[in-house]
């Protein structure tokens, strides 16, 4: 018998959609002529599920909520509709879950068409809980979902789910409120969202690689841009994983996907088990952020390796960077790059140039100098062998009827190859050495006598050839070095100059330059204190100079300035690029110092603005309360006027009145000082939001806020004054912009996980994304609040007095309309709370 085939409808949450995607597939199939029964649904009574499930043959479920599989094996359907595979049936059915019911009537050659929510599946059942708070009960193996013919993700945005909620589509309302400020909240939905595209995306993938196994194909399919860059553990790492993240993006339309950016460093068997230098932690660090993966394979051949790994993971390009191999190298073969471009097939291989590590520029070439050292080292290695295999090879029969002018003619060959590749030291050698062998071997084995005309004329001629070539070869390398060093010193300058015009290279990178351009051990940017003394601006390395008298190369930048290196003493040819950087330094010491100078300008134009705001405030709202109390006290104070008893109360309540508001108005001022001058020292302690909240209804009039504090919440690590404050300055708020006073400010409390987070709704006419920006500065109060309402520091207070207490107090709309104010506070940590209560904890209000 043929099995079954299951199609699942795959939601990010619950509320998506996935139930009604299931009946509507249903009715379609019904309305084609298909045999279709519904064996398990839950409609939890909507009218659109329930308005679908007219007119379709159900079978109804087992009271344990199972699926009736005997009656629906005893119908057997082409198409069975099974709701909610994750569906737990209790210990009276004789399958623990549902998704096992329906592995049943597949077995049976029945089609399934089912349900499921990401937060179902099993792999993802932690990611759940980091994310949301709350650990799924019911679950379903992937590979059910994974073996399934067809998965369909049925997508809706974060707020279409917030909007349905909302409208009562999701929960009854009384359950609203509470769904939306914890399980529904906008974050949370996003990123059930991702899983579910992320684990979609993966399983058409899983099904693209078996297809292509299946069929033998081998070839690179473009459906999804896979960027695999190389990395080699140096320091060109960090701007290959740029170079490749910038790739990756522009093929996604932004920021890459762990899948889409890959970096893999192949290391040789020998290297198993070391830990990784400091440049590859850096570079996973960088690459974490950038949203790729780091990936390290084990082969003695790089480029199989690299490429084996890039055909694995389907990758479409590779990025390499350009080969650090010296051009004598390239005689043992070509390097990496060539080899993967070469071999690459239809991935597209890019050859990326680099700077040297962190500072951009290499090393200076040395000036003098002519062949290198191991051109040098070279020349003598063939000083030493050429000639004696030379003349070993001339004394074999093959060579016997070759004349000793021709044996000379075969050493000066090895004489002239020495002096080219060595210079004049191994060229001397190799023409002695090939002096002595013709005498002392070549000629008594032709006949000739050792000591002749012939041989003083080839010794000589050695000798002069020899020098001839090596001086050649020492000028041809010197004149190369110079033009190196040309480049090198054209390139820098550049730099430096386009650094001098963006503004943008820092101190201390610019020191790390110039001791990683000359080799020293320690840079240091000195200044002139007064008189001999000196100070350290700046430095890198160490040790760092003191003083001018300590450095190996010092370099006056004007009279209180000055570059000082320690290491070793610089030739004159470099002074003329180190001048070049310590000008530079100059000018970026002078930009910071002139940053500083436009930083302290702007903190006392802010200054300026406050005391102003504070002039203005005093002069009105502060003023305000005191003529209220100095008129209703001279009133009092009358004897010629005769006050009736309730005038006289009523006078007495404004003077209580305005000396609260007074008292108010300082407090807050009193409270933003302290806030912008940063002393406020909070005494944290496990605090019970019920006991804030109940505070802060202190004063309020009766039924203006209604209270949702669970009893079970988790108590909060922080300072009770300043987290009642804070509260109280938001509820207030909250109370004098609410219009309507029968429907009441809700301060609501829920735990996530090791959050808590205490939510103030109101309904009143809410702030636009722009004012909601601004309403946390000081001195700032709503377009329509009028004039004695306060001086606008209530808001700004309450986020100073959160965030003092490691929280976060934002700003959110209301469904319906109005604001919501989200209160985010650390739940106490048990073992916290343990040491608190040992050592008797005397944390009182921190004010």
């Amino acid at each position: 018998m043929t099995r079954g085939k299951l199609r699942v409808y795959l939601g990010p949450a619950p509320g998506a959609g996935t139930t009604h995607s299931a009946l509507a597939d249903a009715r379609r199939r019904v309305a084609d002529g298909g045999d279709v029964v519904v064996a398990a649904v839950h409609t939890r009574h909507r009218e659109g599920t329930l308005a679908l499930l007219e007119g379709l043959e159900t079978v109804p479920p087992l009271p344990s909520g199972a699926v009736d599989t005997a009656a629906v094996l005893t119908r057997s359907p082409q198409v069975a509709v099974v709701d909610h595979l994750a569906y737990s049936n209790g210990g009276r059915s004789a399958n623990e879950a549902r998704w096992q019911d329906v592995e049943e009537l597949l077995d049976a050659g029945i089609d399934v068409v089912s349900t499921v929510g990401v937060h179902h599946l099993e792999s993802l059942n932690d990611v759940v809980k980091q994310i949301t708070g709350v650990r799924p009960e019911e679950t379903v193996p992937d590979q059910v979902v994974r073996r399934a013919a067809e998965v369909e993700l049925v997508d809706v945005t974060p707020q279409e789910l917030r909007r349905r909620m909302a409208h009562g589509d999701i929960h009854p309302a009384e359950r609203v409120d509470a769904a939306l400020s914890s399980y529904y909240r906008e974050g949370n939905l996003a990123a059930l969202r991702e899983l579910a595209l992320l684990w979609t995306a993966d399983n058409v993938e899983e099904g693209l690689s078996r297809y292509r196994g299946e069929h033998e194909i081998r070839s690179t399919w473009e459906a999804r841009e896979r960027v695999v860059v190389a990395l080699t553990g140096g320091p060109e790492g960090e701007t290959l994983i740029r170079r490749a993240a910038r790739v990756a993006a522009r093929s996604r339309g932004g920021r890459p996907q762990p899948s889409h950016l890959l970096a893999v460093h192949v290391v040789g068997p020998d290297a198993i088990g070391r830990p990784l230098t400091e440049d590859l932690v850096r570079q996973r660090k960088l690459l974490a952020e950038l949203g790729g993966t780091y990936h390290q394979v084990i082969g003695s051949d790089v480029p199989k390796g690299l490429l084996d790994f890039a055909r694995g993971v389907h990758a479409t390009q590779i990025v390499l960077g350009s080969s650090r191999r010296r051009p004598w190298q390239y005689v043992f073969g070509p390097g990496v790059g060539a080899i993967v471009a070469r071999e690459s097939g239809d991935v597209d291989v890019h050859i990326v140039t680099h700077e040297q590590v962190g500072s951009g520029m290499r090393l200076l070439p040395r000036p003098g100098r002519g062949v290198g050292e191991h051109r040098r080292v070279t020349g003598w290695g063939l000083a030493g062998v050429a000639p004696a295999v030379m003349a070993m090879v001339l004394l074999l029969p093959p060579f016997q009827g070759v004349g000793l002018s021709s044996d000379a003619m075969f050493l000066m060959l090895a004489t002239v190859a020495a002096a080219a590749v060595g210079g004049l030291w191994p060229a001397l050698a190799s023409a002695c050495w090939s002096a002595l062998l013709l005498i002392l071997v070549l000629s008594p084995y032709h006949g000739r006598p050792p000591v002749s005309l012939d041989n003083a004329v080839a010794l000589t001629a050695f000798l002069s050839v020899g020098v001839l070539v090596a001086v050649v070869a020492e000028i041809a390398a010197r004149r190369s070095v110079q033009a190196a060093r040309g480049r090198a010193e054209a390139d820098m300058i550049a730099l430096l100059a386009g650094s001098v015009l963006a503004g943008n290279e820092p101190l201390q990178a610019l020191l790390r330059r110039i001791r990683k351009t000359f080799g020293q051990r320690s840079a240091t940017l000195l200044e002139r204190v007064e008189g001999d003394r000196w100070r350290a601006v700046h430095s890198v390395g160490a040790p760092a100079c003191e003083a001018p008298d300590d450095a190996d190369a010092l370099v006056t930048i004007s009279d209180s300035l000055a570059l000082a290196l320690r290491g070793h003493v610089l030739p004159a040819a470099d002074r003329g690029v180190l001048w070049a950087f310590a000008a530079h330094l100059g000018i970026a010491l002078e930009h910071q110092r002139l940053e500083w100078d436009a930083a302290e300008a702007q903190r006392k134009v802010a200054g300026n603005r406050i005391r102003t705001a504070l002039l203005a405030a005093v002069s009105h709202d502060l003023r305000t309360p005191l003529t209220s109390i100095k008129a209703s006290t001279e009133s009092l104070r009358a004897t010629d006027i005769a006050l009736a008893p309730e005038d006289r109360d009523a006078l007495l309540e404004t003077v209580e009145e305005s000396a609260d508001r007074l008292n108010r108005l300082i407090d807050n001022l009193l409270d933003m000082s302290r806030v912008q001058t940063d002393s406020v020292r909070p005494k944290i302690r496990p605090v019970g939001l019920e006991e804030v909240v109940a505070a802060t209804l202190i004063g309020l009039p009766g039924g203006a806020v209604t209270v949702d504090v669970p009893d079970g919440l988790p108590r909060v690590s922080a300072d009770a004054g300043l987290l009642e404050r804070a509260v109280a300055n938001v509820v207030s708020n909250a109370v004098r912009h609410n219009p309507d006073p029968d429907v009441p400010v809700l301060v609501a409390a829920s735990a996530h996980g090791d959050r808590v987070q205490l939510r103030v709704v109101d309904r009143g006419p809410g702030v636009s994304d722009e004012g909601k920006q601004r309403m946390f500065e000081a001195f700032q109060r709503l377009g329509d609040a009028p004039q004695g309402t306060g001086v606008g520091l209530g808001l700004a207070v309450a986020r100073g007095f959160v965030e003092a207490v490691h929280g976060t107090l934002t700003p959110e709309d209301t469904p319906g309309g109005g604001l919501t104010m989200v209160f985010d506070l650390r739940a106490e940590d048990p073992g916290t709370a343990d040491e608190t209560r040992e050592r008797g904890t005397d944390a009182g209000p921190g004010r």
